[in-house]
């Protein structure tokens, strides 16, 4: 079993600002690749009542050793005043892939890949 727990974190952000957050975090090694989707449609709870917005959704593969630094930078550096950040486990995949997130974000990634 593999000594690292890649994980897929999920971000909504302002169009404008979705590829400038994407490339820090890539950057920054706090993501080893982040998938850009253009617009999605946000219907949601704020302040009291139900709010729309188009926005972009950011598709982050890192490790969940690095979550915590990423979350604080996304918090520091997003307009939103509570961002969306939530992160799922990867329980599987390429091990060739799982290997290349680790060893991109300067963690290692020469194990099973599992």
């Amino acid at each position: 079993m593999s000594m690292y727990q890649r994980i897929v974190v999920y971000i909504t952000a302002p169009k404008d600002q979705a590829g400038s957050i994407a490339r820090l975090l890539v950057e920054e090694k706090l993501a080893a690749c982040v998938n850009i989707v253009e617009s999605v449609k946000s219907v949601y709870w704020w302040e009291g009542k139900v709010e729309e917005d188009e926005e972009s959704l950011l598709i982050v593969k890192t490790e969940l050793g690095v979550l915590g630094k990423l979350v604080k930078r996304v918090k520091e550096i997003h307009p939103y005043e509570v961002p969306e950040i939530i992160a799922l486990p990867i329980i599987g995949g390429n091990p060739d892939y799982l290997s290349w997130i680790t060893s991109s974000l300067g963690l290692g990634g020469e194990d099973d890949g599992e």
